[in-house]
């Protein structure tokens, strides 16, 4: 399942106040790692308060003015309490989701209610957005002048021209839904689910050094997590069906039935919010400022997938089940778990690749470094580790970006599953970048196997796609962190284009030249050999089709949970309803509950279409570079230049045509989704604005 840059996250344990030169190298010294101050509870309420009392403080300057307002004495203000008050939030929320002590997370999600209140207020402070309205713009640069526009449309989508009845009211719903959006994460990575084996041949089929890491507890028995470490081979590997699917019931089925009250609550929280503000629905209302317009366009662009897809997932589905009727002639369905290990299988019968053998060349720290050289190279930078970095957890790493000589950035990665921490993969915020003033800084929080001084940590193809594709969010975050504005640094354009850039980026995984630069085996250093690589690359081109119509059943249940009156929802039809209409595959009972720990229904709510819509997006952006050297050509420069330097300074629709030189088409992406087969009538257009 690929992964998000999902939530916004934190900043550095240091002085609130502090005077920053214009010199990076400066602003490297005067802007310490994260945790330098190492914060006890105390110590971190503090930092999030003075954050609290200087945003409060410049809001008060605003306010404040006499006379003629101008950039410097309004917006300036303004956007200094925007990164005070994202810095808090980023701050608390990181905390909330990583550090080691569950006392610790439960003070930092109390935190993140209190940030999330304090930029509910100024959201809704009409005096502010008037302010703002009157600066006169026509003299403005055009990143300013779209800054302030857009800050505007924010401002009356949160309801700021209401009456104060109606925006007090907005502030109460506001408040509630980010603490039901807190409990609905901590639930989640508070519940890691286990399933307890008590015969090793169950394991018959695991990789070697899986069954070396799973010895009998205690107890007797073989514990087995739903940690993706866990997880994802023994639904690819395991012979035994009976693991197979009890590990994927307690997979769909953690947070429930907490969660079932949480999500009902979400939905009336933002079903209120969105018909306060003259919308029929949430889905409706959070699509406004996206780059798809509006709610019903959400339906359509998921009808138009699965018009594209369906043909091509049923060819793949035929080869599945046939695989299935190997063992079992009789069979005429394949259920969703059961595709991971029969599709494992056409892959070796078919493409005469075996999963396993591309394994010990892909060893996590020849990984992680192959992949910053890739970045180092395409990107024209470089990275110097920070040693001895203090952190929330000793595996936490501290990495600067370099680049003509400069610190330009700086990145953290907590990479390695452990109890109470967030359970997905993702890229967050840490600092907004601004020019001359902070340096950008970005976290990858991820849950790959631990290396070891007898196990090299030894990783399956997809968590090297989704290392790439978290690489590819961090990186955007770094380059697009230069501009003027906190308010439009990084990854702040229109929310559903925050998948593009660093979908395109796993498209990377496939390039034998980026392979064989650090795929070695971890034992002789032999380089992948290049048929290997051919033979995975046909095999991983098997099942694509197959994957958008399970991303497009889950962008449906997104949709589905948020499009109507929520006393209308009925939560437990939606997610088998979705699976049989969207997929080929039948669901099974515990699937049912699924959305209790369907995480994006918190944060994304109904815009998970946004990882298909941005793989339409990445799959266009991909083909214009050289296929056969990606790094070749004008394709890399022009890339970063025209797609992630201009962070949220522009439309994302605009990013998009200034690097195409047309709006994304699904042509590219039809061809990715149909490599192995022949091509099928092309869709030239996607639904949106």
């Amino acid at each position: 399942m690929q992964q998000t840059f999902s939530c916004r996250t934190l900043f550095p344990a240091i002085l609130i106040l502090m005077t920053l030169s214009s010199s990076a190298q400066d602003l490297l010294k005067s802007q310490p790692p994260l945790w330098s101050a190492k914060p006890g509870i105390a110590a971190f309420e503090k930092i999030e308060n003075d954050r609290l009392a200087v945003a409060q403080h410049t809001i008060d300057q605003i306010l404040a003015v006499k006379g003629a307002r101008t950039i410097d004495n309004t917006l300036g203000p303004y956007d200094e309490a925007i990164r005070q008050l994202n810095a808090a939030s980023y701050f608390s929320t990181l905390m909330q989701q990583v550090h080691p002590d569950a006392a610790f997370r439960d003070h930092a999600t109390a935190m993140t209610t209190k940030v999330s209140s304090a930029q509910t207020a100024l959201s809704l402070n009409r005096d502010v957005y008037r302010a703002l309205a009157s600066l006169d713009i026509s003299k403005t640069d055009p990143a300013t002048r779209y800054y302030i526009q857009r800050q505007l449309l924010e401002f009356r989508l949160a309801g700021v021209d209401k009456d104060d009845s109606t925006r007090a009211k907005l502030k109460t719903l506001q408040d509630r839904l980010t603490d039901d959006q807190s409990r609905f994460d901590r639930n989640i990575s508070d519940d890691p689910k286990s399933v307890a084996v008590t015969d090793a041949s169950e394991l018959d089929g695991l990789p070697q050094d899986y069954i070396d890491k799973h010895k009998p507890g205690t107890d007797g028995k073989i514990h087995v997590t739903t940690n993706y470490p866990d997880l994802f081979p023994v639904l690819k590997f395991a012979n035994s069906d009976g693991l197979r699917r009890s590990l994927w019931e307690a997979f769909v089925t953690r947070a429930y039935a907490k969660n079932r009250e949480v999500l009902r609550d979400m939905m009336q929280t933002r079903y209120e919010i969105a018909t306060l503000l003259g919308y029929s629905s949430w889905a409706d209302y959070n699509a406004a400022d996206k780059m798809i317009g509006n709610g019903h366009n959400i339906g359509e662009f998921i009808e138009q997938l699965d018009s594209v897809s369906r043909p091509l997932a049923k060819r793949e589905f035929s080869m599945v089940l046939a695989e299935k009727q190997k063992t079992k002639p009789e069979a005429v369905e394949v259920a969703a778990y059961e595709s991971y290990r029969f599709s494992e299988l056409v892959r070796r019968a078919t493409y005469d690749f075996d999963s396993q053998t591309v394994r010990p060349y892909l060893p996590y720290r020849q990984v992680k470094q192959g992949i910053m050289d890739t970045a180092a190279k395409l990107f024209q930078v470089s990275f110097h580790q920070e040693l001895n970095a203090p952190a929330w957890d000793p595996s936490v790493e501290t990495w600067d970006v370099i680049e003509n000589a400069k610190t330009t950035g700086r990145f953290y990665l907590d990479m390695h599953p452990r109890p109470g921490k967030y359970s997905h993969a993702q890229m967050a915020p840490v600092l907004d970048g601004i020019r001359g003033k902070q340096l950008p800084e970005a976290i990858l929080v991820c849950n790959f196997a631990e290396p070891t001084e007898t196990d090299p940590g030894l990783m399956e193809y997809g968590d090297v796609v989704t290392f790439f594709h978290e690489f590819g969010h961090l990186m955007h975050h770094i380059l697009g962190g230069q501009q003027q504005w906190a308010g439009i640094s990084g990854i702040s354009m229109e929310a559903d284009f925050g998948e593009a850039p660093s979908q395109m980026l796993e498209e990377w995984m496939r390039s034998p030249q980026v392979l064989a630069s650090f795929a070695h085996h971890y034992k002789t250093g032999e380089p992948i050999p290049a048929d290997l690589v051919a033979r995975m690359n046909r095999a991983s081109a098997f099942g694509r089709a197959g994957t958008v119509a399970f991303q497009n059943s889950l962008s449906a249940i997104s949709y589905d949970v948020y499009k109507d009156k929520p006393e209308s929802v009925d939560l437990d039809a939606i997610p088998p309803r979705d699976f049989q209409r969207y997929t080929l595959f039948i669901s099974i009972p515990a699937e049912a509950h699924m959305y209790a720990s369907f995480n994006h229904l918190a944060g994304y709510s109904s815009a998970y279409y946004t990882y298909m819509w941005d793989k339409v997006i990445a799959e266009d952006f991909f083909q214009q570079f050289d296929q056969k050297n990606l790094l070749a050509g004008d394709a890399p420069l022009r890339y970063r230049r025209l797609v992630l330097e201009p962070g949220g300074s522009m439309s994302a629709n605009d990013l998009v045509k200034n690097f195409l030189g047309r709006p994304q088409s699904m042509a590219a992406f039809q061809k990715w989704m149909g490599e192995e087969f022949e091509s099928v009538p092309q869709t030239n257009t996607v639904s949106g604005k």
